[in-house]
């Protein structure tokens, strides 16, 4: 087994900020082509890929001192201003410069109980168990499933047959077979995983479970550990999703996600298809199952299976 890279959390250790935003802004700044912001390209005399540090201070209005000190970590006193200079310069979406911005100038939390559960307000349940012919779930923070109703588990999967601790999009993606089957375009699947958890990492690095996940996905996964290191990072809002059902084979399915109130750590996703189409034809299909639908389901992905 290779040597994990140190952006890589060990165990119980949590989250190194100024790691994090080393990287974060040494990685954004290479990805960036000098002709991308207007500047001449020397081509082969160029010694890093992307634009060089004073290349990027300029743009940004910034002493290269300045800048370098920021590149390595030192986030301390930097102002709003100068963030977002910096951010416009790299050309940062919404959510990287969100991100950013938690690594540069950290939230001080109250810190909660490592042990301590989220919990799903009652009536949001009974919401959830009322939304008949569309799967729909809340996740958590770490991308945890919280609560799902019956169309959920018999398109994903009855989570309820797994322990609290495996009820997580990250270890669903990365560590079982059956969820590579599922998704049509799983790399992309795996790449917005990961860059959900990173967001999540810069609002919560002290998060111990956190640090955990990443470090337990990181030693069992090549294909995680790859994706960390790109420092890539998403908030996850709307878009399309292909599945390969074991019983009712490819669906397309439309997902939003809605952020809740009370709770901007809880999050409701739900999936529909296009009215008319065959994936809402199959959708029926599967609620005129019902319970059968999951434990049919679950047989037929297991019976499709590799044998060890």
């Amino acid at each position: 087994m290779d040597e994990l890279p140190d952006s890589v959390p060990q165990a119980g250790s949590g989250l190194d900020r100024r790691a994090e935003l080393s990287e974060f802004l040494r990685t954004r700044r290479a990805r960036l082509k000098p002709e991308d912001v207007g500047l001449p390209d020397y081509g082969r005399h160029r010694r890093v890929p992307g634009l060089r540090r004073e290349e990027l201070a300029r743009l940004a209005g910034v002493s290269v001192a300045y800048y370098t000190r920021l590149e390595q970590g030192n986030g301390r006193n930097v102002s709003a201003e100068v963030l977002d200079s910096i951010a416009r310069a790299l050309r940062l979406s919404d959510a990287e410069h969100a991100h950013l911005v938690h690594l540069a100038k950290p939230k001080q939390h109250r810190k909660k109980p490592a042990a301590r559960a989220q919990q799903v307000r009652p009536a949001l349940r009974h919401l959830l168990d009322s939304i008949d012919g569309v799967p729909a779930y809340v996740t958590g923070r770490r991308s945890d499933i919280l609560a799902w109703n019956r169309m959920a588990a018999a398109v994903f999967g009855d989570w309820a047959e797994l322990p609290a601790r495996e009820r997580n999009w990250a270890r669903l993606v990365f560590l079982r077979p059956e969820y590579r089957e599922l998704y049509v375009e799983w790399d992309r699947k795996a790449s917005d995983m990961v860059s959900y958890l990173r967001m999540d990492a810069g609002r919560h690095p002290d998060d111990p479970r956190l640090s955990a996940l990443v470090g337990e996905l990181s030693v069992k996964s090549e294909e995680f550990r790859r994706l960390w290191a790109t420092h890539d990072v998403k908030e996850k809002s709307h878009g399309v999703k292909r599945l390969r059902h074991p019983l009712v084979g490819e669906l397309t399915l439309f997902f939003e996600t809605f952020q809740l109130a009370d709770d901007t750590e809880q999050s409701l996703i739900t999936y529909h298809a296009e009215p008319g189409s065959s994936s809402a034809d199959a959708l029926r299909l599967l609620a005129s199952w019902g319970a059968d639908a999951t434990r049919s389901a679950a047989g037929a992905a297991e019976a499709s299976a590799p044998s060890p």
